[in-house]
């Protein structure tokens, strides 16, 4: 099972303020342990909001641009983990040993399961199926670091050696 670990912004995270060199190396621990468990799959921190855009779209096809910084810092995400678990409550007991997300202030995460495909069986279109399986393709094959192409070898010039003059054996007289 997929689940987005949001982590909710505050008014420190939307003054851009950074974690402390000591802050950094606990998260940095641990995202390594869920890495290691093979937990993590993706994650990353956001910029505030007063580097963003926010899109809206009416109902009536109509769609409006407005700039960050957006008001509710409750309501803003400072960063995220998308994992792969078996339950919600695993995901859970991963959470629970986060170090503060927001050292200095009130941390909080919000666990979200992901949807799968087979949930929108009778819903999608049977060809949504195949689009669906063909991009996860796509984007694996994107994600696969690409082969650094084989350096030509520089040729070393041949060395040149001294001409030697054939030699003769010296004769008896």
């Amino acid at each position: 099972m997929r689940v987005m670990v949001i982590v909710h912004a505050t008014k420190r995270s939307e003054q851009g303020v950074l974690p402390k060199p000591e802050e950094f190396a606990a998260m940095g621990a641990f995202n390594e342990k869920l890495v290691k468990a093979g937990v993590m799959k993706e994650a990353d921190g956001l910029k505030p909001s007063s580097a963003g855009k926010r899109i809206t779209f009416g109902d009536n096809g109509h769609t409006s641009v407005v700039d960050g910084p957006f008001a509710e810092t409750k309501e803003l995400v400072a960063g995220y983990w998308i994992s792969d678990v078996k339950s919600l409550d695993e995901a859970v007991d991963w959470a629970k040993q986060c170090p503060n997300p927001m050292p200095g202030e009130e941390g909080v995460l919000e666990i979200r399961p992901c949807y799968s495909m087979e949930e929108f069986e009778g819903i999608a279109p049977p060809e949504e199926f195949d689009r669906e399986a063909r991009l996860r393709q796509e984007l694996t094959r994107q994600q696969k670091p690409k082969a650094k192409p084989a350096a030509k070898a520089k040729k070393k010039p041949a060395r040149r050696t001294a001409k030697r003059k054939p030699v003769r054996a010296k004769s008896k007289k």
